[in-house]
């Protein structure tokens, strides 16, 4: 299940720069769509990751709650906030920056808990 979650937050990654440029380049029907099929990814990832952490939690009964397993899981859903955010900003004619940091930050993040510490 691990390389399926990996998989799918590769492919979240991809969907989201290349809905991003199609936004950008004043193409709105298919930036919708894309934005569609990476919301789409995002269950996908939500799934994957939901199973993962209930491996874990199976593991580690009720340390689950200080462990760096549920650090990972927010950092995820932080990437995914911000990927949704940046390209909702961008659509509106909004400044993306802030947005963007979060975005590079928190993605960073979850890769080196992910990675690294678990």
């Amino acid at each position: 299940m691990t390389h399926a979650h990996v998989t799918t937050w590769f492919i979240a990654v991809i969907l989201f720069f290349v809905s991003y440029s199609m936004q950008k380049s004043g193409k709105e029907r298919p930036a919708k769509i894309m934005k569609m099929i990476l919301r789409l990814f995002y269950i996908l990832i939500l799934a994957t990751g939901a199973h993962l952490f209930g491996v874990w939690a199976t593991r580690l009964g009720a340390n689950i709650i200080t462990s760096h397993v549920l650090i990972k899981a927010i950092f995820g859903l932080w990437v995914i906030f911000a990927m949704e955010f940046v390209l909702d900003r961008l659509a509106k004619g909004k400044p993306t920056g802030i947005f963007w940091a979060q975005f590079v930050i928190s993605l960073l993040l979850a890769m080196i808990w992910g990675w690294v510490v678990i």
